[in-house]
Protein backbone atom coordinates (compact mmCIF):
# COMPACT_ATOMS: atom_id res chain seq x y z
CA UNK A 1 0.00 0.00 0.00
CA UNK A 2 1.08 3.65 -0.45
CA UNK A 3 2.70 5.44 2.42
CA UNK A 4 3.24 8.89 3.97
CA UNK A 5 6.66 8.39 3.03
CA UNK A 6 8.03 8.59 -0.18
CA UNK A 7 11.77 8.63 0.07
CA UNK A 8 12.07 5.12 1.15
CA UNK A 9 10.39 3.49 -1.94
CA UNK A 10 12.57 5.31 -4.04
CA UNK A 11 15.58 4.07 -1.73
CA UNK A 12 14.32 0.53 -2.27
CA UNK A 13 14.41 1.00 -6.24
CA UNK A 14 17.86 2.09 -6.80
CA UNK A 15 19.25 -1.10 -7.71
CA UNK A 16 17.63 -1.30 -11.32
CA UNK A 17 18.02 2.51 -11.25
CA UNK A 18 21.83 1.67 -10.85
CA UNK A 19 21.71 -0.30 -13.92
CA UNK A 20 20.51 2.50 -15.73
CA UNK A 21 22.72 4.53 -14.67
CA UNK A 22 25.86 2.66 -15.61
CA UNK A 23 23.86 0.96 -18.74
CA UNK A 24 26.83 0.96 -21.55
CA UNK A 25 29.25 2.88 -19.07
CA UNK A 26 32.20 -0.25 -20.48
CA UNK A 27 31.43 -2.63 -22.85
CA UNK A 28 32.99 -6.08 -23.29
CA UNK A 29 35.66 -6.61 -23.20
CA UNK A 30 36.08 -3.77 -20.77
CA UNK A 31 39.36 -2.60 -22.02
CA UNK A 32 40.47 0.76 -23.42
CA UNK A 33 41.55 -0.06 -26.39
CA UNK A 34 38.50 -2.03 -27.30
CA UNK A 35 36.67 -0.69 -30.36
CA UNK A 36 33.48 -0.45 -28.62
CA UNK A 37 34.60 1.50 -25.87
CA UNK A 38 35.58 4.33 -28.05
CA UNK A 39 32.46 5.75 -28.70
CA UNK A 40 31.23 6.16 -25.15
CA UNK A 41 28.27 7.74 -23.12
CA UNK A 42 25.20 6.50 -25.78
CA UNK A 43 22.45 7.06 -23.22
CA UNK A 44 20.43 9.94 -21.34
CA UNK A 45 23.26 12.70 -22.55
CA UNK A 46 21.90 16.41 -21.39
CA UNK A 47 24.47 18.21 -23.59
CA UNK A 48 24.61 22.18 -23.01
CA UNK A 49 22.14 24.13 -25.08
CA UNK A 50 24.50 26.20 -27.26
CA UNK A 51 26.46 23.30 -28.13
CA UNK A 52 23.32 21.07 -28.63
CA UNK A 53 21.70 23.52 -31.28
CA UNK A 54 25.08 24.03 -33.10
CA UNK A 55 25.29 20.21 -33.65
CA UNK A 56 21.14 20.42 -34.94
CA UNK A 57 20.00 18.33 -31.32
CA UNK A 58 16.83 19.12 -31.67
CA UNK A 59 13.29 17.79 -30.30
CA UNK A 60 12.40 14.39 -31.78
CA UNK A 61 9.48 13.59 -29.18
CA UNK A 62 10.24 10.76 -28.68
CA UNK A 63 12.60 8.22 -25.92
CA UNK A 64 15.29 6.98 -26.94
CA UNK A 65 19.40 7.43 -26.53
CA UNK A 66 19.57 10.83 -28.24
CA UNK A 67 21.19 13.45 -27.16
CA UNK A 68 19.77 16.66 -26.41
CA UNK A 69 19.71 19.38 -23.73
CA UNK A 70 16.67 18.54 -21.97
CA UNK A 71 14.67 15.48 -20.99
CA UNK A 72 11.05 15.61 -19.98
CA UNK A 73 8.58 13.13 -18.33
CA UNK A 74 5.32 13.24 -17.84
CA UNK A 75 2.82 10.45 -16.01
CA UNK A 76 -0.54 10.50 -14.45
CA UNK A 77 -0.87 10.39 -10.22
CA UNK A 78 -3.79 9.75 -8.47
CA UNK A 79 -2.88 11.80 -4.92
CA UNK A 80 -4.78 14.44 -2.52
CA UNK A 81 -2.97 17.73 -2.29
CA UNK A 82 -1.42 16.92 0.59
CA UNK A 83 0.62 13.77 -0.47
CA UNK A 84 4.16 14.59 -0.34
CA UNK A 85 6.22 13.92 -4.03
CA UNK A 86 9.72 13.09 -4.41
CA UNK A 87 11.76 13.46 -7.74
CA UNK A 88 15.43 12.07 -7.71
CA UNK A 89 17.56 13.55 -10.53
CA UNK A 90 20.46 11.20 -10.79
CA UNK A 91 23.35 11.11 -13.40
CA UNK A 92 27.24 10.94 -13.73
CA UNK A 93 29.44 13.56 -13.95
CA UNK A 94 32.58 12.75 -16.22
CA UNK A 95 36.13 12.17 -14.75
CA UNK A 96 39.15 12.81 -17.05
CA UNK A 97 41.47 10.31 -15.56
CA UNK A 98 45.71 11.20 -16.63
CA UNK A 99 48.73 9.17 -16.00
CA UNK A 100 51.29 11.38 -15.37
CA UNK A 101 54.87 10.16 -15.52
CA UNK A 102 57.62 12.02 -13.20
CA UNK A 103 60.08 13.35 -15.48
CA UNK A 104 64.14 13.93 -14.23
CA UNK A 105 63.37 17.54 -12.89
CA UNK A 106 60.96 16.62 -10.70
CA UNK A 107 57.85 17.52 -13.06
CA UNK A 108 55.46 15.49 -14.40
CA UNK A 109 54.22 15.01 -17.74
CA UNK A 110 50.65 13.28 -19.29
CA UNK A 111 51.62 10.05 -20.59
CA UNK A 112 49.24 7.33 -22.09
CA UNK A 113 50.66 4.41 -20.11
CA UNK A 114 52.81 4.63 -16.35
CA UNK A 115 53.84 1.24 -14.58
CA UNK A 116 54.46 1.29 -10.73
CA UNK A 117 55.54 -2.24 -9.69
CA UNK A 118 52.87 -4.31 -10.09
CA UNK A 119 50.24 -1.66 -10.65
CA UNK A 120 49.46 -0.08 -14.63
CA UNK A 121 47.32 2.92 -15.27
CA UNK A 122 45.99 4.16 -18.28
CA UNK A 123 44.75 7.30 -18.85
CA UNK A 124 41.42 7.32 -19.57
CA UNK A 125 37.78 9.06 -19.33
CA UNK A 126 35.63 7.78 -15.51
CA UNK A 127 32.75 8.81 -14.10
CA UNK A 128 31.33 10.02 -10.80
CA UNK A 129 27.67 9.24 -9.77
CA UNK A 130 25.55 12.70 -9.02
CA UNK A 131 21.94 12.75 -7.35
CA UNK A 132 19.51 15.38 -6.03
CA UNK A 133 15.81 15.17 -4.42
CA UNK A 134 13.21 17.57 -5.03
CA UNK A 135 10.27 16.97 -2.74
CA UNK A 136 7.10 18.98 -2.53
CA UNK A 137 3.47 18.60 -1.81
CA UNK A 138 0.70 17.98 -4.63
CA UNK A 139 -0.94 21.27 -3.56
CA UNK A 140 2.80 23.18 -4.07
CA UNK A 141 3.44 21.73 -7.27
CA UNK A 142 0.65 23.07 -8.69
CA UNK A 143 2.36 26.41 -8.72
CA UNK A 144 5.88 24.10 -9.62
CA UNK A 145 8.90 23.78 -8.04
CA UNK A 146 12.21 24.73 -9.76
CA UNK A 147 15.78 23.04 -8.66
CA UNK A 148 19.30 24.44 -9.74
CA UNK A 149 21.41 22.61 -9.80
CA UNK A 150 25.21 23.21 -9.29
CA UNK A 151 27.97 20.18 -9.16
CA UNK A 152 31.49 21.50 -8.50
CA UNK A 153 34.50 20.51 -10.42
CA UNK A 154 37.62 19.17 -8.97
CA UNK A 155 40.80 17.69 -9.24
CA UNK A 156 41.60 14.47 -7.19
CA UNK A 157 45.99 13.65 -7.11
CA UNK A 158 47.26 10.37 -6.34
CA UNK A 159 51.05 9.51 -6.17
CA UNK A 160 52.40 6.47 -7.72
CA UNK A 161 55.38 4.87 -6.18
CA UNK A 162 57.94 1.92 -7.96
CA UNK A 163 58.99 -1.13 -6.30
CA UNK A 164 61.60 0.47 -4.20
CA UNK A 165 58.89 3.25 -2.72
CA UNK A 166 60.61 6.29 -5.54
CA UNK A 167 57.93 8.47 -6.88
CA UNK A 168 57.45 7.41 -10.78
CA UNK A 169 54.65 9.29 -11.12
CA UNK A 170 50.93 10.30 -10.35
CA UNK A 171 47.25 9.59 -11.29
CA UNK A 172 45.43 12.94 -12.00
CA UNK A 173 41.48 13.27 -11.86
CA UNK A 174 40.08 16.30 -12.78
CA UNK A 175 36.01 16.96 -12.93
CA UNK A 176 34.02 20.26 -14.25
CA UNK A 177 31.84 21.96 -12.94
CA UNK A 178 27.80 21.21 -14.29
CA UNK A 179 24.98 23.53 -14.03
CA UNK A 180 21.00 22.34 -14.25
CA UNK A 181 17.63 22.95 -13.41
CA UNK A 182 14.83 20.70 -12.34
CA UNK A 183 10.98 21.68 -12.79
CA UNK A 184 8.22 19.45 -11.47
CA UNK A 185 4.70 20.91 -11.45
CA UNK A 186 0.94 19.08 -11.58
CA UNK A 187 -2.32 20.03 -13.41
CA UNK A 188 -5.21 18.10 -13.31
CA UNK A 189 -5.68 15.80 -16.76
CA UNK A 190 -8.85 15.18 -18.49
CA UNK A 191 -10.29 12.14 -17.24
CA UNK A 192 -13.66 11.05 -15.49
CA UNK A 193 -11.97 10.60 -12.03
CA UNK A 194 -9.56 12.86 -9.91
CA UNK A 195 -6.15 12.61 -12.00
CA UNK A 196 -3.16 14.44 -12.03
CA UNK A 197 -0.11 15.01 -14.92
CA UNK A 198 3.07 15.35 -13.19
CA UNK A 199 5.54 16.61 -15.70
CA UNK A 200 9.32 16.74 -14.87
CA UNK A 201 11.47 18.70 -16.97
CA UNK A 202 15.52 18.28 -16.62
CA UNK A 203 17.76 20.84 -17.97
CA UNK A 204 21.60 21.67 -18.77
CA UNK A 205 21.52 25.17 -18.38
CA UNK A 206 25.50 25.10 -19.05
CA UNK A 207 26.87 28.76 -20.93
CA UNK A 208 30.72 27.85 -20.64
CA UNK A 209 31.12 25.00 -23.97
CA UNK A 210 31.76 26.97 -27.02
CA UNK A 211 29.65 25.57 -29.41
CA UNK A 212 32.12 24.48 -31.69
CA UNK A 213 33.78 22.04 -29.12
CA UNK A 214 34.17 18.50 -29.82
CA UNK A 215 32.03 16.12 -28.23
CA UNK A 216 34.89 14.80 -26.23
CA UNK A 217 35.38 18.45 -24.21
CA UNK A 218 31.73 19.27 -24.59
CA UNK A 219 31.11 15.83 -22.57
CA UNK A 220 32.50 17.53 -19.39
CA UNK A 221 29.81 19.88 -19.29
CA UNK A 222 26.95 16.97 -19.96
CA UNK A 223 24.97 15.06 -17.40
CA UNK A 224 25.48 11.40 -18.86
CA UNK A 225 22.70 8.59 -18.06
CA UNK A 226 20.79 11.36 -16.90
CA UNK A 227 17.13 9.56 -15.17
CA UNK A 228 15.11 9.93 -12.39
CA UNK A 229 12.97 8.18 -9.91
CA UNK A 230 9.46 9.52 -8.35
CA UNK A 231 7.93 8.79 -5.29
CA UNK A 232 4.83 9.53 -4.19
CA UNK A 233 2.75 9.17 -0.79
CA UNK A 234 -0.68 8.79 -0.23
CA UNK A 235 -1.04 8.41 -3.93
CA UNK A 236 -0.41 6.20 -6.49
CA UNK A 237 1.09 6.20 -10.00
CA UNK A 238 -0.91 4.79 -13.13
CA UNK A 239 0.87 2.93 -15.91
CA UNK A 240 1.10 4.41 -19.31
CA UNK A 241 1.69 0.86 -20.65
CA UNK A 242 -1.43 -0.37 -19.30
CA UNK A 243 -3.56 2.31 -17.96
CA UNK A 244 -7.03 1.83 -16.69
CA UNK A 245 -9.36 2.05 -19.59
CA UNK A 246 -11.28 5.62 -18.05
CA UNK A 247 -7.23 6.60 -18.05
CA UNK A 248 -6.25 6.03 -21.41
CA UNK A 249 -7.11 8.67 -23.40
CA UNK A 250 -4.50 10.92 -20.82
CA UNK A 251 -1.66 8.69 -20.89
CA UNK A 252 -2.16 8.62 -24.96
CA UNK A 253 -1.16 12.55 -24.20
CA UNK A 254 1.29 12.38 -21.90
CA UNK A 255 4.66 13.79 -23.53
CA UNK A 256 7.73 12.54 -22.98
CA UNK A 257 10.81 13.16 -24.51
CA UNK A 258 14.26 11.57 -24.66
CA UNK A 259 12.53 9.19 -21.40
CA UNK A 260 10.21 6.26 -21.13
CA UNK A 261 8.73 5.81 -17.54
CA UNK A 262 7.65 2.98 -16.19
CA UNK A 263 6.25 1.63 -12.27
CA UNK A 264 9.29 0.54 -10.39
CA UNK A 265 9.35 -1.60 -7.20
CA UNK A 266 8.43 -4.79 -6.17
CA UNK A 267 5.30 -6.01 -8.66
CA UNK A 268 2.11 -4.82 -7.23
CA UNK A 269 3.58 -1.73 -6.01
CA UNK A 270 2.54 1.75 -7.58
CA UNK A 271 3.75 4.62 -5.36
CA UNK A 272 7.21 4.66 -7.45
CA UNK A 273 7.71 5.32 -10.80
CA UNK A 274 11.70 5.01 -12.86
CA UNK A 275 11.68 7.08 -15.98
CA UNK A 276 14.31 5.90 -18.32
CA UNK A 277 16.41 6.74 -20.99
CA UNK A 278 15.96 3.53 -22.29
CA UNK A 279 12.68 1.31 -22.75
CA UNK A 280 11.80 -0.56 -19.91
CA UNK A 281 8.99 -2.70 -18.55
CA UNK A 282 7.05 -1.84 -15.67
CA UNK A 283 8.46 -3.31 -12.18
CA UNK A 284 11.90 -3.81 -14.18
CA UNK A 285 13.81 -6.05 -11.90
CA UNK A 286 17.61 -7.13 -11.58
CA UNK A 287 17.69 -11.60 -12.23
CA UNK A 288 18.66 -12.95 -9.08
CA UNK A 289 20.94 -14.80 -10.62
CA UNK A 290 23.16 -12.13 -11.59
CA UNK A 291 26.30 -12.07 -9.38
CA UNK A 292 26.81 -8.45 -10.41
CA UNK A 293 27.36 -5.40 -12.76
CA UNK A 294 28.53 -5.61 -16.43
CA UNK A 295 27.75 -2.22 -17.63
CA UNK A 296 27.66 -3.43 -21.11
CA UNK A 297 23.96 -2.15 -22.87
CA UNK A 298 21.47 -5.51 -23.57
CA UNK A 299 23.98 -7.53 -21.16
CA UNK A 300 23.42 -11.62 -20.98
CA UNK A 301 25.54 -12.38 -17.55
CA UNK A 302 26.28 -15.75 -18.72
CA UNK A 303 27.87 -14.89 -22.18
CA UNK A 304 29.66 -11.87 -20.96
CA UNK A 305 31.13 -13.68 -17.99
CA UNK A 306 32.63 -16.65 -20.19
CA UNK A 307 33.91 -14.37 -22.56
CA UNK A 308 35.48 -12.02 -19.65
CA UNK A 309 36.91 -15.10 -18.61
CA UNK A 310 39.08 -16.44 -21.92
CA UNK A 311 40.66 -12.78 -21.76
CA UNK A 312 44.66 -13.47 -21.83
CA UNK A 313 46.42 -12.49 -18.93
CA UNK A 314 47.98 -9.04 -20.81
CA UNK A 315 43.93 -8.07 -21.75
CA UNK A 316 43.17 -8.77 -18.53
CA UNK A 317 45.81 -6.41 -16.82
CA UNK A 318 44.91 -4.20 -19.22
CA UNK A 319 41.06 -4.15 -17.95
CA UNK A 320 42.48 -3.61 -14.60
CA UNK A 321 44.31 -0.37 -15.68
CA UNK A 322 41.64 0.97 -17.64
CA UNK A 323 39.06 1.47 -14.95
CA UNK A 324 38.23 0.26 -11.38
CA UNK A 325 34.72 -1.09 -12.13
CA UNK A 326 36.25 -3.20 -15.10
CA UNK A 327 39.13 -4.45 -12.53
CA UNK A 328 35.51 -5.31 -10.43
CA UNK A 329 34.16 -7.28 -13.20
CA UNK A 330 37.62 -9.36 -14.18
CA UNK A 331 38.27 -9.92 -10.43
CA UNK A 332 34.64 -11.08 -9.76
CA UNK A 333 34.39 -13.45 -12.87
CA UNK A 334 37.97 -14.86 -12.22
CA UNK A 335 37.29 -15.60 -8.81
CA UNK A 336 33.49 -16.89 -9.52
CA UNK A 337 32.36 -20.27 -8.09
CA UNK A 338 31.48 -23.44 -10.65
CA UNK A 339 27.71 -23.33 -9.04
CA UNK A 340 27.50 -19.09 -9.39
CA UNK A 341 28.23 -19.77 -12.87
CA UNK A 342 25.96 -22.66 -13.70
CA UNK A 343 22.89 -20.60 -12.17
CA UNK A 344 23.84 -17.74 -14.74
CA UNK A 345 23.18 -20.67 -17.63
CA UNK A 346 19.09 -20.36 -17.44
CA UNK A 347 16.42 -20.24 -15.08
CA UNK A 348 12.67 -20.79 -14.92
CA UNK A 349 10.39 -18.20 -13.58
CA UNK A 350 6.77 -19.89 -14.06
CA UNK A 351 6.07 -23.11 -14.60
CA UNK A 352 2.15 -24.36 -15.92
CA UNK A 353 1.02 -28.15 -17.16
CA UNK A 354 0.78 -28.62 -20.77
CA UNK A 355 -2.34 -29.69 -21.73
CA UNK A 356 -2.42 -32.28 -24.04
CA UNK A 357 -5.55 -33.52 -26.38
CA UNK A 358 -6.39 -37.61 -26.01
CA UNK A 359 -6.43 -38.63 -29.22
CA UNK A 360 -2.87 -37.13 -30.34
CA UNK A 361 -0.10 -39.48 -32.25
CA UNK A 362 2.52 -38.70 -29.68
CA UNK A 363 5.50 -40.48 -29.82
CA UNK A 364 6.20 -41.80 -26.55
CA UNK A 365 9.64 -42.70 -27.07
CA UNK A 366 10.70 -38.98 -27.99
CA UNK A 367 10.77 -36.19 -25.71
CA UNK A 368 7.49 -34.16 -26.17
CA UNK A 369 9.25 -31.06 -26.69
CA UNK A 370 11.06 -32.11 -29.74
CA UNK A 371 9.54 -31.04 -33.09
CA UNK A 372 7.59 -34.42 -34.40
CA UNK A 373 7.24 -35.60 -30.99
CA UNK A 374 3.39 -35.40 -31.58
CA UNK A 375 2.26 -36.33 -35.26
CA UNK A 376 -0.60 -33.96 -34.56
CA UNK A 377 1.30 -31.07 -34.66
CA UNK A 378 3.13 -29.45 -37.75
CA UNK A 379 3.57 -26.16 -37.59
CA UNK A 380 3.66 -25.68 -41.45
CA UNK A 381 0.44 -26.82 -41.74
CA UNK A 382 -1.30 -25.79 -38.61
CA UNK A 383 -4.14 -22.82 -38.57
CA UNK A 384 -5.59 -20.70 -35.89
CA UNK A 385 -8.93 -18.94 -36.20
CA UNK A 386 -8.90 -15.36 -35.71
CA UNK A 387 -11.29 -12.53 -36.02
CA UNK A 388 -13.28 -15.54 -37.88
CA UNK A 389 -10.79 -15.94 -40.59
CA UNK A 390 -9.08 -19.05 -40.47
CA UNK A 391 -4.86 -18.40 -40.69
CA UNK A 392 -2.25 -21.05 -41.84
CA UNK A 393 0.75 -20.68 -43.49
CA UNK A 394 0.43 -17.80 -45.87
CA UNK A 395 -2.00 -15.79 -44.62
CA UNK A 396 -1.41 -12.10 -44.58
CA UNK A 397 -1.66 -10.39 -41.31
CA UNK A 398 -1.84 -6.69 -39.86
CA UNK A 399 0.91 -6.86 -36.45
CA UNK A 400 -0.67 -4.95 -33.39
CA UNK A 401 1.57 -6.01 -30.57
CA UNK A 402 0.46 -5.46 -27.06
CA UNK A 403 1.97 -3.11 -24.93
CA UNK A 404 3.03 -4.70 -22.05
CA UNK A 405 3.95 -8.14 -21.86
CA UNK A 406 6.17 -8.77 -25.12
CA UNK A 407 8.80 -7.64 -26.70
CA UNK A 408 9.34 -4.08 -26.33
CA UNK A 409 10.82 -3.27 -29.47
CA UNK A 410 7.81 -4.98 -31.03
CA UNK A 411 6.08 -1.76 -30.69
CA UNK A 412 7.70 -0.28 -33.68
CA UNK A 413 6.22 -3.08 -36.20
CA UNK A 414 2.71 -1.66 -34.71
CA UNK A 415 0.23 -1.08 -38.33
CA UNK A 416 2.92 -3.33 -40.55
CA UNK A 417 2.06 -6.07 -42.52
CA UNK A 418 3.29 -9.80 -42.43
CA UNK A 419 2.95 -13.48 -43.77
CA UNK A 420 2.54 -16.31 -41.69
CA UNK A 421 5.35 -19.03 -42.01
CA UNK A 422 4.00 -21.33 -38.90
CA UNK A 423 1.66 -21.72 -36.67
CA UNK A 424 3.38 -22.79 -33.30
CA UNK A 425 1.63 -24.90 -30.40
CA UNK A 426 3.60 -24.07 -27.22
CA UNK A 427 3.94 -26.43 -24.27
CA UNK A 428 0.89 -24.71 -22.10
CA UNK A 429 -1.69 -24.82 -24.93
CA UNK A 430 -1.55 -21.38 -26.48
CA UNK A 431 -0.79 -20.73 -30.40
CA UNK A 432 1.58 -18.53 -31.77
CA UNK A 433 1.86 -17.27 -35.66
CA UNK A 434 5.21 -16.50 -36.68
CA UNK A 435 5.83 -14.81 -39.47
CA UNK A 436 8.06 -12.49 -41.79
CA UNK A 437 7.55 -9.06 -42.28
CA UNK A 438 6.70 -7.82 -45.46
CA UNK A 439 9.07 -5.26 -46.12
CA UNK A 440 11.77 -6.59 -44.33
CA UNK A 441 14.31 -6.96 -46.79
CA UNK A 442 16.00 -9.90 -45.11
CA UNK A 443 12.66 -11.62 -45.20
CA UNK A 444 13.50 -14.56 -47.76
CA UNK A 445 16.92 -14.96 -45.55
CA UNK A 446 14.76 -15.03 -42.53
CA UNK A 447 12.26 -17.71 -43.87
CA UNK A 448 15.17 -19.99 -45.04
CA UNK A 449 16.92 -20.20 -41.36
CA UNK A 450 13.90 -19.84 -39.36
CA UNK A 451 14.37 -16.38 -38.01
CA UNK A 452 10.79 -15.37 -37.38
CA UNK A 453 8.97 -12.95 -35.20
CA UNK A 454 6.39 -14.39 -33.05
CA UNK A 455 3.06 -13.06 -32.12
CA UNK A 456 -0.31 -13.99 -30.64
CA UNK A 457 -3.28 -14.44 -31.94
CA UNK A 458 -4.54 -11.35 -30.24
CA UNK A 459 -2.00 -9.40 -31.55
CA UNK A 460 -2.87 -9.50 -35.57
CA UNK A 461 -5.64 -8.33 -37.46
CA UNK A 462 -6.46 -10.66 -40.49
CA UNK A 463 -6.21 -9.11 -44.02
CA UNK A 464 -9.63 -11.05 -45.59
CA UNK A 465 -8.82 -13.02 -48.68
CA UNK A 466 -5.36 -12.25 -48.85
CA UNK A 467 -2.55 -15.25 -49.18
CA UNK A 468 0.92 -14.95 -50.12
CA UNK A 469 2.70 -17.58 -52.34
CA UNK A 470 5.03 -19.75 -50.45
Amino acid sequence: MPTDRPRSRIDGAEAVADAILYEGYLLYPYRRSSGKNRVRWQFGVLVPPAWGESHGLVDSGVAGSAESPWQQTECLVEAPDVAMVQVRLRFLQLQQKVAESRTAGGGYRPTDRIEAGDRIELSFDEAVPREYDVEASIGDLRQGRRLDVRVPGGEDIEPLLGATGEPVGRVVRRRWPLSASVTVSAAPAEAPFRLLRLRIRVENTDSTTPADSPRDEALRCCLLAAHTLVGVGRGRFLSLLDPPEWAAPPARECRNVHTFPVLAGEPGTVDVLLSSPIILYDHPQIAPESPGDLHDATEIDEILSLRTLTLSDAEKREARATDPRAAAIVDRVDTMPPEVLERLHGAIRHLAPARRDADTDTDPERPWWEPGADAGITPETGTVLVAGTLLARGSRVRLRPRRRGTDAHDMFLDGRTARVEQVLLDVDGSRFLAVTVDDDPGAELHQWYGRLRHFRPEEVEPLTGEVAAP
